[in-house]
């Protein structure tokens, strides 16, 4: 295929499409009635996004969330990789604590890529972790040529061009991100700068993928609109006339107009073999494609899932709500906790006759999430027991009878909603609350559930005191001045202390300055090998944490967590004993 040689365009001032973008008027949609043609790839899919662009919007996730979301994406994926690889920040310790664990589960999918500035010595990053390929921050708009970089288009793209020389010398793999293409010149800069990389590319030897970045969501999926809006005409001129094999070209899209998802498969049916996701949408401002709805549209249009356990989708939702706790909208598709849900009482009857007609696909085979029907005044016992059952997820061995006092309760209060001429369905909050007051023996409290949070939160501070080095010496002349700092950096902790194998304390109690008088001779005298705490760790080597119990002291609730001190042999030498005041620890 003979390719046209397409030069830089210099300007004397930003071309910022006025006619399209008013920016006091709704952008606008034009069109030159030219259709290009569809060129959907045998081999097409995802690329995650999940933890960079996925962290822009929301708190930055744990390294233990990354680790755990990482592994989820490679179950989800399958054995053929449909989802792809998954790109990583490299700038922060944590950062790069995750793209170490998750590199350590070797994996082959999703592979692990970087994402840095258009820097010569960020590359140093991405060789110090081992990575193969890494994107670079390439904006080609003249709204930031000229108005956040305060450049011409010639030096911007020269100056790109250096760095993509260097990163090419060294070996690495690059993916340029083509930042806010949807309000670029196209002929002006996006094709002249590609075919610069196209060229490079090609004497190197080393692929470089070119990623569509919809930064402002201003694309359309319409064929015959006007470049730089549409999606069909975007992706057609970089593959046939900036000679990007389709196989080197992404699509990054937002959802700024609602249309994310669309343009994400728009990309696929034009040629461009890669669309950029992230779980649930979680993305800068309005998001990026949600990932589940690309698993669905890429089953939709290959006629196979290749592998992909999309029950695995469940999990993860179920995973940001009670690890993260993420709200998700009762009908946000697939996922939220409505999606499947009829509301209406014709179509609850309908269902009751055949799920069929009102579900989209069998939700319990390929979601693990079963049918549901709104509570009506046609429900009766069976219905309120198979709302609890289905919302509750409860398995087999703890359904509900419908002859359970719980049940008939529940029952009763609804059919009093409809003797008072009530004519909406009951809400799931509605139902939720009784079952909570009818039902309490299936449901976690919040108490419960913050101890649980407040154990993992411990457990693994706990860990990380016992392996330090001062600690195992059992020298209290080197352990108290390093429990202290302990003390100093976590005011929840009530006092910290560690005993011999005998159970007697070899340490003052650490506690906070405000609380020597009470805490720090406290049983200093005392043997504690009858106590659980000693007794736990002692005898299995694990963490042991109490149960909540009320200080004699202070008459607050406290929980104490301890675990053996093992010297470099892996003999246990000691206790380290953690009290903590559990009121202060529930609000970190």
């Amino acid at each position: 295929m003979s390719i046209k040689k397409h030069s830089l365009v210099e300007v004397s001032e930003p071309n910022l499409f006025r006619d399209i973008f008013p920016y006091t008027e709704v952008p606008k949609i034009t069109f030159d009635h030219q259709d290009v043609p569809m060129a959907l790839r045998d081999n097409f899919w995802i690329t995650c996004t999940t933890f960079r662009d996925g962290q822009q919007s929301r708190p930055p996730y744990t390294v233990k969330q990354i680790v755990d979301l990482y592994t989820f994406l490679h179950r989800l994926g399958g054995p053929k990789g449909i989802i792809r690889q998954c790109e990583y920040f490299l700038y922060s310790k944590k950062d790069r604590e995750a793209v170490e664990k998750c590199l350590e589960k070797g994996y082959e999918f999703p592979e692990v890529t970087g994402w840095i500035r258009a820097n010569k010595n960020d590359f140093q990053l991405v060789k110090a972790m081992g990575l193969k390929e890494t994107g670079i921050l390439t904006s080609c708009s003249d709204y930031h040529i000229f108005l956040k970089l305060q450049k011409n288009r010639k030096t911007v793209m020269e100056g790109y061009l250096d760095v993509v020389r260097a990163a090419l010398e060294n070996g690495v793999k690059l993916r340029c991100h083509l930042e806010d293409v949807t309000r670029a010149d196209i002929y002006g800069f996006v094709l002249p700068f590609v075919q610069e990389l196209m060229s490079l590319s090609a004497e190197s030897r080393i692929p470089i993928k070119i990623r569509l970045c919809d930064t402002m969501g201003y694309a359309v999926s319409y064929s015959q609109a006007t470049l730089p809006r549409s999606v069909p005409k975007l992706v057609h001129a970089l593959i046939h006339e900036g000679g990007v094999p389709g196989e080197q070209l992404e699509w990054h899209g937002h959802n700024d107009f609602h249309k994310v998802h669309i343009n994400a498969a728009t990309a696929w049916l034009y040629g461009c073999a890669s669309a950029n996701g992230t779980l649930l949408g979680f993305g800068e401002r309005t998001g990026n494609p949600p990932i589940e709805g690309l698993i669905f549209e890429y089953i939709g249009l290959k006629g196979t899932a290749d592998g992909m356990d999309t029950t695995v989708i469940t999990e993860i939702a179920d995973y940001f709500h009670k690890e993260m706790g993420i709200v998700i909208p009762p009908n946000y598709p697939f996922v939220g906790s409505a999606f499947n849900t009829t509301r209406a009482g014709i179509h609850a009857d309908g269902v009751f006759k055949n799920e069929e007609i009102y579900n989209i696909f069998d939700t319990t085979k390929l979601l693990k999430r079963p049918l549901r029907v709104t509570v009506t005044d046609k429900s009766g016992l069976a219905g309120v027991a198979y709302w609890v059952d289905t919302f509750l997820e409860l398995p087999p061995d703890r359904k509900v009878d419908k002859q359970h006092p719980g049940i008939v309760a529940m029952a009763k209060w609804v059919e009093e909603q409809y003797r008072n001429l009530r004519t909406t369905g009951i809400s799931d909050e509605e139902m939720l609350t009784l079952a909570r007051k009818h039902l309490p023996q299936y449901f976690e409290s919040d108490l419960d559930r913050i101890r649980k949070k407040a154990e993992e939160l411990m457990i693994e501070m706990i860990k990380s005191i016992v392996v330090d080095a001062r600690v195992i010496s059992m020298n209290p002349a080197l352990v108290e001045p390093y429990l202290i700092e302990v003390v100093q950096g976590n005011p929840y902790i009530q006092f910290i202390y560690v005993v011999d194998t005998n159970g007697a304390k070899i340490t003052k109690n650490i506690t906070q300055k405000e609380d020597l008088e009470k805490f720090m001779t406290k049983g200093l005298d005392s043997n504690f090998s009858k106590r659980t705490w000693f007794i736990g760790p002692m005898t299995t080597g694990n963490v042991f944490v109490t149960k909540l119990y009320t200080s004699k002291i202070t008459d607050k609730l406290c929980i104490t967590v301890s675990a053996a001190i093992h010297d470099q042999e892996n003999k246990i030498v000691g206790i380290l004993g953690i009290d903590l005041k559990f009121e202060e620890l529930a609000k970190v």
